[in-house]
């Protein structure tokens, strides 16, 4: 991408409701909403204040048209999608609707995000079931292939394996999951698949129905430009009337995905403008995005390499996302990764994401359209005299 491109696709943190004087660098976790997609959703919340019985009395429509839009966004097939707040629920709910008993087991791995892991234990706690969490390799570098991945998977199935629930992009590490061998090679074992891709819609160019997956479920006020919170889970026709939400509504006996859309007096107004993210990533030139915060994510990660000396782990080139190691012994455990992200906002006005792992903690970057390679520079500065 010539310099000309990049410069156009830059756009001030005011553009997205940001702090400019905060040096933005962890987007990977909270999204930001550009400021034209938040007017429509304070123009929607107005309309619902105006007429509260209008607004609810065309809520079903109006939500099936935004799910019709984001649907073909994403490849999926409209009436196999819902609309859900985010990962944690889709994940959550696809758990909730499979058929589970004493000595089933759920696989996932070591780069699983935390509250999904919390999901599979509680359900295997309610059911009888077992949780396998296999390592995969690389240790303390992340240095694995996605067939390396895929192998260590699949090589922890067993007689007893009913789930297999796996990243699209890995959170913590900032990695690339071989989705679609993944799911085929499970689906041959018979194995269900539920596919957490947090991080996937808007980042990467996805076709939900290629993919295949029993349940895929992914976040749209990430990378899609949506206002938080609003996710989405895409289910196999042979899973759409067998799913169970977790909260009951008038619409349970209606079936997916309207049991699971609607949940009475919620704020919907994330759902209904959802559409207007997708469309403005369209007209930026969704591949130009993704292009030039790929670029300038590496670049930070260079960066940082070279003047903070962390350690860069392996990394996938179309993602916005990386990850540098830090020193041994820092952010090992939760409590120390998230004091250690308030000290580097504290003292030099960056949001990152430190993300604990064994031996040493890993140092996440994001690149979104309000970045620039100063901003890495910041960071790297700062990150240089506090770790010495």
């Amino acid at each position: 991408m010539d310099i000309d491109d990049f410069s156009r696709l830059h756009l001030a943190p005011s553009r997205f409701g940001l702090d400019p004087s905060v040096t933005h660098l962890n987007h990977g976790s909270f999204g930001a909403t550009p400021d034209l997609v938040r007017d429509r959703q304070d123009e929607l919340r107005r309309e619902v204040e105006r007429d509260p019985g209008l607004f609810f009395a065309t809520l079903l429509d109006r939500t099936a048209k935004a799910r019709n839009e984001v649907a073909a966004f994403l490849g999926a097939e409209p009436e196999g999608m819902a609309f859900v707040s985010n990962v944690t629920e889709g994940v959550a709910v696809a758990l909730n609707s499979v058929p589970l008993q004493a000595g089933d087991e759920i696989l996932l791995c070591d780069h699983a995000y935390g509250a999904v892991e919390i999901a599979a234990r509680r359900r295997a706690e309610l059911t009888g079931a077992g949780v396998v969490k296999v390592t995969l390799p690389g240790g303390t570098d992340g240095d694995w292939s996605g067939e390396e991945a895929a192998e260590t998977f699949l090589g922890a199935v067993t007689s007893r394996t009913k789930v297999a629930v796996f990243d699209h992009i890995t959170s913590n590490t900032a990695r690339l999951l071989p989705v679609g061998r993944l799911v085929e090679a499970f689906r041959a074992r018979g194995i269900v698949t539920i596919v957490d891709a947090a991080h996937a819609p808007g980042m990467l160019e996805v076709e939900v129905s290629a993919v295949g997956a029993d349940f895929w479920t992914g976040n749209l006020h990430k990378w899609a430009f949506a206002p938080r919170p609003s996710g989405v889970l895409a289910v196999a026709p042979r899973w759409r009337e067998r799913v169970e939400p977790l909260v009951p509504s008038f619409y349970q006996g209606d079936g997916f995905p309207k049991n699971l859309e609607f949940k009475g007096t919620l704020d919907y107004t994330p759902w209904l403008a959802a559409p207007h993210g997708t469309r403005f990533l369209r007209e930026l030139g969704a591949a130009a995005v993704r292009e030039r915060n790929a670029g300038l994510v590496a670049r930070g990660q260079a960066i940082l390499a070279e003047r903070a000396g962390l350690v860069p782990w392996r990394s996938d080139p179309e993602l916005s996302m990386r990850v540098l190691r830090l020193p041994a012994g820092v952010a090992t455990t939760w409590e120390q990764g998230e004091a250690l992200a308030a000290e580097i906002w504290t003292r030099f006005g960056c949001r990152t994401g430190v993300k604990a792992w064994p031996q040493a903690g890993l140092l996440r970057l994001s690149a979104q359209l309000y970045n620039r390679e100063a901003d890495y520079e910041r960071l790297a500065t700062g990150l240089r005299e506090l770790l010495g």
